[in-house]
């Protein structure tokens, strides 16, 4: 008994011990911070009452005019420097990048390979599986999918037309909903050779387990807590965070389509059949000698997940947010309309690869919405050595030290972007765009570990929005919401309830 006394009080002694070195240690080093909460740190109200995003925002105009480069931030128990100059962020990003080529996060391949994806891997892990996913998502591997997303989209519109009968005064659709159909049945398509169908089900297993792959956690929030903070001691202890049911419905279509395809010599045009073929590719040797090896089913499985979840929530997230913008701004709206009518008229009427890069204001309408309604509002990395802030000797981001870059907090910067809340795509003409740095709009990342997917994502939307005003006037409504209330527990900006606008043919 005393036995068991004595180490009660000695594991005690030492969570004190850390708790006080980790509380103080921003400020042992005369670097500002919010006292941290035992529990949560500078994450409280997080998933229960507060979005990432509010949280961020407020931080950052806390101490953006403090004069320091970066201030102390606490992600749970897990130290961090919360960037405030976005030249500093750029030299993270870019200029010094192999000092900070890794993210740091959770992933478990043995236990829990889904999480095993270029999202989450670092060091060798990760450059390998980039320079293998990289030629997939080429110009010439878009147009190769081009076709396949201009099919989904076309039946899109055919349930559009269903939905919005030829008659005055419009009809009232929750759009939020319509756009995540439209990009499972995409993404379903592009990356599994799947047709969902779930424009005209919408109740399909592909849209549940999406849902609950970015909402629900598997354990509770104490290991949860303890995965964010130690993410490498929870991988070493078997920890896993892929919900099971989730886990197991991706992980069997995965082995079924390859199985299938392989045993049937199928061939698709989509992100599957680059990916099976990596698998089959067995070993190469790059450029530079080094040789990369090709797919395990596993790592397949985990690619193909995450090009789903970021594919089909954060396009359809665009896509709704855009529509939710336009409804609220005729002008703006008109002016799009306008723009793809003509542009269509110069390409035979068809909506091509070459039709939709030229529309310019539709890409300026795409990029104002993802500076408003940043989806993933952070970006991090990690110290792999000592860092020294250029011009700041005094200022050191020490090895290990997770480093926090608030995208949504730039988007939302006066200093940056004058009237931050008004819905402006003027802000990105081609001028506007070449007076600005590019670190000051960061929704897809930047430098070599920006967004695999980026232009796969503008690709689809670009289809959607563009078959959308093209043949639709969408505007407010008595239930349309405004402001919008967002959803604490979603891990991208995802609103609670639906989004509610009129909807008129045009």
């Amino acid at each position: 008994m005393l036995f068991i006394i004595y180490l009660l009080i000695g594991a005690l002694a030492l969570i004190a011990y850390y708790y006080h070195r980790t509380v103080t240690y921003w400020k042992n080093r005369g670097v500002p911070q919010e006292t941290p909460h035992p529990f949560y740190g500078n994450l409280v109200g997080f998933r229960a009452y507060r979005v990432m995003h509010d949280i961020m925002i407020e931080y950052y105009n806390k101490y953006r005019s403090s004069g320091y480069p970066f201030v102390g931030f606490n992600f749970m128990h897990r130290r961090s420097a919360f960037i405030i100059d976005s030249k500093l962020a750029k030299n993270i990003l870019i200029k010094d990048f192999t000092n900070f080529a890794d993210r740091g996060q959770f992933h478990n391949e043995r236990d829990d390979p889904l999480t095993g994806h270029l999202f989450n891997l670092d060091g060798k892990r990760w450059k390998e599986m980039r320079q293998k996913l990289s030629p997939t998502f080429t110009s010439g591997k878009m147009k190769f999918m081009f076709p396949t997303v201009i099919k989904v989209s076309e039946e899109f519109i055919k349930v559009m037309f269903e939905h919005v009968p030829a008659q005055t005064g419009g009809t009232v659709i929750e759009i939020k909903d319509l756009m995540a159909r439209f990009t499972t049945d995409v993404i379903g398509t592009c990356a599994f050779g799947i047709e969902c169908n779930t424009l005209r089900t919408p109740e399909s297993d592909f849209r549940t387990m999406a849902t609950k792959a970015f909402t629900e956690l598997r354990h509770g929030s104490l290991i949860t807590a303890f995965m964010f903070s130690f993410p490498k001691l929870a991988a070493k202890l078997g920890v896993r965070s892929t919900p099971e049911d989730v886990h197991q419905f991706f992980m069997n279509l995965v082995q079924d389509t390859i199985a299938y395809r392989e045993k049937e010599k199928i061939k698709r045009n989509d992100f599957m059949e680059m990916l099976i073929e990596l698998k089959q590719t067995g070993s190469f040797t790059l450029d530079s000698g080094e040789v990369v090896h090709g797919l395990t089913v596993g790592e397949l499985a985990a690619q193909v997940f995450v090009f789903y979840l970021a594919g089909f929530e954060t396009s359809s997230s665009t896509m709704t947010y855009a529509l939710y913008e336009l409804s609220q701004h005729q002008d703006i709206q008109d002016k799009l309309r306008i723009e793809i009518s003509n542009v269509m008229q110069q390409h035979d009427n068809k909506i091509s690869y070459e039709s939709i890069k030229a529309m310019r204001y539709l890409d300026q309408v795409i990029n104002e919405t993802l500076r408003l309604y940043t989806l993933v509002p952070h970006l991090e990395r990690k110290a792999l050595n000592d860092y020294v802030v250029p011009g700041r000797p005094d200022m050191v981001i020490e090895k290990d030290t997770v480093v926090m870059i608030p995208a949504c907090a730039y988007h939302r910067d006066e200093d940056l972007y004058p009237s931050p809340d008004v819905f402006d795509p003027e802000r990105f003409s081609p001028e506007m765009v070449a007076a600005r740095d590019s670190v000051e709009w960061l929704p897809f990342g930047d430098g070599p570990r920006n967004c695999v997917g980026m232009r796969f994502g503008q690709m689809q939307t670009r289809i959607g929005l563009a078959q959308l005003i093209r043949n639709f006037k969408f505007t407010v409504c008595d239930k349309t919401e405004m402001p919008l209330k967002f959803n604490p527990k979603s891990f991208v900006l995802g609103t609670i309830g639906g989004i509610y606008v009129r909807v008129e043919r045009v």
